[in-house]
């Protein structure tokens, strides 16, 4: 953001709380720092950003793309701090962590903080978090979810200026040390495509590219896109003979033309879909939000529209696109395409009169039927996962990133953080394991009677014989290690801490700046509060005879800068005489324990600091 007001003078900068910034711990340790250990004291003098995230969180991956910017504007007086707080079992892993940093090019350093030390320390309840340190080492704000760059940007100005003038800011160099480059054909490839050919298409996600390949799935024919696309994902065949592409950073649907080598945008402005953006209308001119995989389906092109836990689909003959299922609140709920919930889905695949989706954040694989029903084949929520063959009502996978539909109708899995390849049969309504020892399977094809694995964390297609039979593997079940926030049953007051941003006031021109939606897991856990509203402030009953569940809240808040003169608006606004305006929204699933003695008060900071 190009903000023309200027900065304050000290004698002008607001007064702050001073809460002094904890220590920064991790049995991981760090890495991109060459080796060595870091201390709070050795940002003293800097404006310190530590970014809690987990590699999982499509949030946490936008929220990477939104500091470049300042990261790279401020870099002689800004040090941002990446602490990696896993989510799931395969993130505690220290070298998992490592692949994660490289795949998507995080260029500032992390603390591996795999048992949560630091993320209990800041009390932070929700991937992504910022909190911004001074150069005193005093914690001066929080801010949880996406949307946030602009207002660190400016709150980094005044620090800048007010510790300029105390003689307390330190300029120079980071501590950041790039690490050796690697060689190889892929790195971190996404998915793959069988062509008509019979050569292989590949989504070379690190490096922005298409790759293809000869049958041998090793020796490389051509590499495709130089410039056009950012961090590709999913590709699928169309009708034409072109290869639909989820171009994912970008944000874009994208046409590739394997006889021509043209390559096409279909749908997406390059812009990321926020609350309030148009949901249908001429593809081109609607925003998409992180699409990571594609299949043609039922006459349209499917899309899973991760970064907004939806599906949407692209009609070529109107040139259009619309949301197909999904509401944005992530979890897992079963209905019709419009009331469906999904977490992230990051894989599909059509097979006659089913989709067949990959919904990773719920380790859950689910399908869209002929009659737009959602209907959930293994999963049972954001916080269990596991590695468990048998019964699909009890069988478990861990964050599946694939799937690919089978000749006698079942469904293989690329069960990512299981490092498996899975299979589920609705016939027998069965789960079971074909292979292990892979490393970050993301996606897979089949090529005669053998299947071709994306290997993602080794940097290669892998080709397995479909096995006739099972592999054993011991079952394991996990949870997420995140505690259970204890609550009293009976009357609750959820507050979402907003404080605009210092030189920005809500933006009331369209009405309320504010939303608020709430409910539960059971549903039986709210007896009164939830549903939708403006009020970021809300009253709620917890059930006493439910002792645990789960509270889902989305908020949203909507500023503009302060500027009378007009300005040029960014989202929320048409243009012209206006002021830049920004969205600000993040969405938390509480882990709750209904107890005696329990908090009657539940405060979740989406900016600013909790003065209660």
């Amino acid at each position: 953001m190009n903000d023309a007001s200027p900065a304050p003078t000290p004698a002008s900068a607001p007064r702050r709380a001073r809460v002094r910034a904890p220590e920064l711990n991790g049995r991981g340790g760090w890495i991109n720092t060459g080796g060595k250990d870091l201390k709070l004291a050795d940002f003293r003098g800097r404006v310190l950003i530590l970014d809690f995230w987990t590699f999982c969180c499509i949030n946490c991956l936008h929220v990477l793309d939104e500091l470049r910017e300042l990261e790279e504007k401020h870099r002689d007086t800004v040090v941002i701090v990446g602490v990696h707080s896993p989510k799931f079992v395969h993130e505690a892993e220290h070298q998992a962590v490592v692949d994660a940093v490289e795949r998507y090019q995080v260029h500032h350093p992390v603390l591996d903080d795999p048992e949560l030390a630091t993320w209990k320390q800041y009390a932070v309840r929700a991937w992504p978090t910022l909190v911004v340190i001074d150069p005193e080492g005093y914690i001066v704000a929080q801010h949880a979810g996406e949307g946030h760059a602009h207002a660190i940007e400016r709150l980094v100005e005044e620090l800048e200026a007010e510790h300029a003038a105390k003689g307390t800011l330190r300029r120079g160099d980071g501590p950041y040390v790039a690490p050796e480059p690697v060689a190889t054909d892929l790195r971190f490839p996404g998915k793959a495509l069988l062509l008509p050919s019979g050569n292989f298409l590949v989504s070379d996600s690190t490096r922005h590219q298409l790759v293809e390949l000869e049958p041998d799935g090793e020796s490389v024919v051509r590499r495709i896109g130089d410039g056009e696309f950012n961090e590709p994902q999913g590709l699928t065949l169309l009708p034409d003979g072109r290869v639909a592409v989820a171009d994912t950073v970008n944000h874009a649907i994208r046409a590739y033309d394997p006889a021509s080598g043209a390559i096409e945008l279909l749908a997406g402005t390059g812009k990321q879909w926020m609350q309030g953006s148009p949901t249908s209308g001429p593809a081109r001119e609607v925003s998409l939000s992180s699409p990571w995989d594609v299949a043609w389906w039922d006459g349209r092109l499917w899309i899973a529209m991760a970064g907004v836990h939806q599906l949407w689909t692209y009609d070529p003959e109107a040139g259009t696109v619309q949301v197909a299922a999904g509401t944005t609140n992530e979890g897992l709920v079963d209905g019709p395409v419009a009331e469906a919930w999904f977490a992230q889905p990051s894989g599909l695949a059509a097979a006659g009169d089913r989709l067949w989706i990959a919904d990773s954040e719920t380790s859950a694989v689910r399908f869209v039927d002929r009659d737009l029903q959602v209907h959930t084949a293994v999963g049972t929520g954001l916080f269990d996962f596991g590695h468990r063959d048998g019964e699909a009502g009890q069988a478990l996978l861990q964050h599946p990133l694939g799937v690919t539909a089978l000749p006698d109708g079942s469904v293989a899995i690329s069960d990512t953080y299981n490092h498996a390849l899975r299979r589920f049969d609705p016939a027998t309504k069965e789960v079971t394991t074909l292979a292990t020892d892979l490393r970050e399977p993301s996606g897979a094809v089949l090529v005669g009677d053998d299947i071709v694995v994306v290997e993602s964390a080794r940097h290669r297609l892998t080709r397995l014989r479909l096995p006739e039979e099972a592999v054993r593997v011991e079952a394991v079940a996990h949870r997420t290690q995140r505690a259970a926030t204890e609550v009293a049953p009976g009357a609750f007051r959820l507050d979402v801490v907003f404080q605009a941003p210092s030189g920005q006031k809500l933006d009331t021109r369209y009405g309320p700046s504010t939303r608020l939606l709430v409910s539960s897991t059971p549903e039986e856990l709210l007896l009164s509060g939830g549903g939708a509203g403006t009020d970021l402030t809300r009253e709620l009953e917890m059930n006493p005879e439910i002792t645990e569940g789960v509270l889902h809240v989305s908020a949203m808040a909507a500023s503009c800068d302060d500027d009378t003169a007009g300005g040029t608006s960014e989202a929320g606004g048409s243009g012209g005489d206006y002021p830049a305006c920004h969205v600000h929204q993040q969405d938390w699933g509480v882990p709750v324990r209904v107890t005696e003695g329990g908090a009657s008060r539940l405060p979740l900071v989406l900016a600013g600091l909790d003065q209660q």
